[in-house]
């Protein structure tokens, strides 16, 4: 079961919002790619665009959406004119390539953004932004699995500080299925959803943060 955080009609929008967000960051306000990536990951505009806010994927250009990130984190900034091009060239497939990816893998901007900058985003454009967008998908997943080697079960019942016993304990999930789960013996994503439901419970999360990309 796939889960995205909204529906595939706004993609291609959000894609173009945010490919021109990192364009006028970088090309026109003239600010360093990763100072960018690091005010959007921490940002609330980054969480509202990746749930699918429509205001932040569709309600605004990306002139305005990087203005707000800047504002809202204080990142300092010579304000200028909105500045869209027609050519296109790698910090707006950055941009570009970055939403789309997060849309498809249900990934926090930070978790991506820590895993690969912007700045190495700008660096494989010659290389990626000729192919077909699953290339750089596939590509992406190597990097977030070399980042993240832990299961998402097993980063958020570390980050509760509960051991697989408790967990066990507290959702009802017998003890070995989480252990293979947690071993990738077993995919969590083919797993009952009452399972998936018990253990978001008792971590206080969602299920599909379980659920492995």
């Amino acid at each position: 079961m796939e889960i995205r955080a909204y529906a595939e009609d706004y993609i291609i929008g959000a894609q173009r919002i945010l490919g021109d967000a990192v364009d006028f960051a970088v090309m026109t306000l003239g600010l360093e790619p990763d100072v960018f990536g690091t005010a959007f990951a921490v940002s609330d505009t980054s969480k509202q665009f990746a749930s699918g806010n429509p205001r932040y994927v569709a309600g605004m250009n990306g002139c305005e959406l990087a203005r707000k990130v800047l504002t809202e984190t204080n990142t300092g900034f010579t304000d200028a004119d909105d500045a869209m091009y027609l050519d296109k060239g790698p910090e707006y497939w950055a941009g570009w390539a970055l939403a789309f990816y997060q849309w498809y893998s249900g990934y926090s901007f930070m978790e991506i953004l820590d895993a690969v900058s912007i700045e190495r985003l700008i660096e494989i454009y010659p290389v990626y932004h000729e192919m077909d967008i699953m290339q750089f998908v596939d590509w992406m997943q190597k990097k977030m699995k070399e980042t993240y080697p832990k299961t998402r079960l097993c980063m958020r019942r570390e980050n509760c500080g509960l051991s697989q016993s408790e967990l066990a304990a507290d959702s009802g999930v017998p003890l070995r299925q989480i252990q293979v789960f947690e071993q990738r013996q077993r995919n969590i994503n083919k797993t009952s959803a009452e399972t998936l439901l018990r253990l978001s419970r008792a971590l206080c999360c969602r299920m599909e943060d379980l659920m492995e990309r």
